[in-house]
């Protein structure tokens, strides 16, 4: 796999607790201490004298590990409460032993509150866990609502409450933590659509379990880190030449909108392209020469003017700025027929949704990046059904078109025949126009400098996220999409 840690649903999660348990003999009393001694540990590093701990513990096993950790900071002699939510009486197994524990050993157990609660020291949040199956309500949202109002230093236990581990959505109300631990394995929504404005920092506790239960359940998806991609770009012989290293065309420009190709022309040409060349509106050449000499643009008017420069291509880039004109069309369809492979972005994504140009519309050599709502036109729902659970639209897009998907967002993810990676890099500075131009761009040019599509799309996707962290270091307010070209030159090397 090209991620680097795996990322698991909530059901394979708890296949892993299984194999440890019953497959390997550990007590599922001694994970759960383990998670909360994971927990108050992480707690006092960042917080090392907590004025208080209240401990917000439900009737499941997220719960027990709450008791746990309001055992352990007890035992400290921080002042600590724990405040029930739901009916004690419904606990039972491991959890129920916790409680027990805490019991015994002194912890103030209350029914919750919400007037009681206090926004001094650390709230720790063990309500509800990765097994929510529906919307948050009752008094588990009220006390998520006064969790969020106090303003107080959150940890969440595994998961914030109210958020889905399995797609990142929140489930009506969610709790706002500084801080998540999380067990086991990773879970997949901890980095993708909402999970960025809840989850805090992350850490991670394996708590030890054997390693062979990784081995023994199936995971395809996987958390992408950039400096093993950047391995995978062939370092460059002394005898390089620029035909080494691809022949790429974009395709786009219509009328009011040269300027989303020059952006993905010359993100492909700091990124490493041997040469780039542009078809765009005859009125548009002046204006590319002007801004990037480097770059080769020709004015085209019909679709049969593009054939020369379709043949002298390696890779090409269609959609940037392309629109969705008669033009557009036959500019779309000529790239379409040549065979080549091809990054489709922006309005060349609308033109294939429309069935208008392509009709054979699976192929192994292209690759798609829309953002939610041009993911949705092509699988033909709402925009909102495709941000319900980000990681079943990209693989539906792959299953339908083929090639590698990338579907944009807070935790884009990039779907390929076998695998789904995530990349977390970026920030909202990244929210303003013209980012998706030059993201085609890396992409068409690192799959003419000999990347396989899926590698090229993570690298591609991870190295355009962390130069924008890297220039978002000057603020992220007014962050504009050239911004990222320098830092990806620097990233690059």
């Amino acid at each position: 796999m090209l991620g680097t840690e795996r990322l698991y649903t909530a059901e394979q999660t708890r296949a892993l607790d299984r194999c440890a348990i019953e497959g390997h003999g550990v007590p599922g009393i001694r994970l759960m201490s383990r998670a909360a001694r994971s927990v108050f540990t992480s707690l006092l590093e960042v917080w090392p004298d907590p004025e208080r701990i209240q401990v917000l513990c439900g009737t499941g096993n997220n719960g027990g590990d709450g008791f746990l950790v309001a055992d352990l900071a007890h035992k400290r002699g921080i002042p600590t409460v724990v405040f029930q939510l739901g009916d004690p009486a419904k606990i039972g197994g491991d959890a129920l032993l916790a409680r027990r524990q805490a019991v015994a050993n002194g912890v103030d157990i209350q029914p919750f509150d919400a007037a009681a609660l206090v926004s001094q020291g650390v709230i720790v949040d063990a309500m509800l866990g990765t097994g929510l199956g529906g919307e948050v309500r009752g008094v588990y949202r009220e006390a998520i609502e006064s969790i969020n109002r106090t303003g107080a230093t959150v940890v969440a236990v595994d998961i914030p409450s109210g958020l889905c581990s399995d797609t990142g959505r929140v489930l009506g109300v969610a709790t706002r933590a500084d801080m998540t631990v999380t067990f086991i394995g990773l879970k997949r929504g901890l980095f993708t659509l909402d999970a960025a404005d809840l989850v805090g920092a992350v850490r991670f506790s394996d708590l030890a379990v054997p390693h062979e239960i990784y081995r023994q359940v199936d995971c395809n998806c996987s958390r992408l880190e950039l400096e093993p991609l950047l391995e995978r770009l062939p370092a460059r012989p002394a005898t390089a030449h620029k035909g080494m290293f691809g022949n790429v065309l974009i395709v786009g420009g219509d009328h009011g909108m040269a300027g989303a190709a020059a952006m993905a022309a010359e993100a492909a040409l700091r990124c490493g392209s041997g040469l780039v060349r542009v078809a765009t509106r005859p009125e548009h050449v002046g204006a590319l020469v002007a801004r990037t000499p480097e770059v080769m643009p020709r004015g085209v008017k019909s679709g049969q003017e593009l054939t020369p420069l379709l043949d002298a291509a390696d890779v090409l880039v269609a959609g940037p700025g392309l629109g969705q004109s008669p033009w557009s069309e036959q500019l779309l369809q000529a790239a379409a027929g040549s065979g080549k492979p091809m990054v489709l972005d922006a309005d060349a994504l609308n033109l294939l949704a429309a069935g208008r140009i392509i009709p054979e519309r699976a192929r192994d050599s292209w690759i798609l990046t829309p953002h939610p709502g041009e993911a949705a036109r092509l699988l033909d729902c709402t925009t909102a059904e495709v941000q319900a659970d980000r990681f079943a639209a990209a693989r539906a897009l792959q299953q339908r078109y083929g090639g590698v998907a990338v579907l944009k967002g807070n935790g884009t993810i990039i779907a390929g025949e076998t695998e789904m990676l995530l990349s977390d890099y970026g920030n909202p500075g990244m929210a303003s126009g013209g980012m998706g131009d030059v993201l085609s761009g890396v992409i068409g040019s690192l799959l003419g400098q000999h990347l396989v599509p899926l590698e090229a799309a993570a690298l591609g996707v991870c190295l355009h996220g962390a130069a924008a962290d890297l220039a978002a270091e000057q603020g992220q307010r007014g962050l504009a999409a050239t911004d990222l070209i320098a830092p990806m030159r620097t990233l690059l090397g």
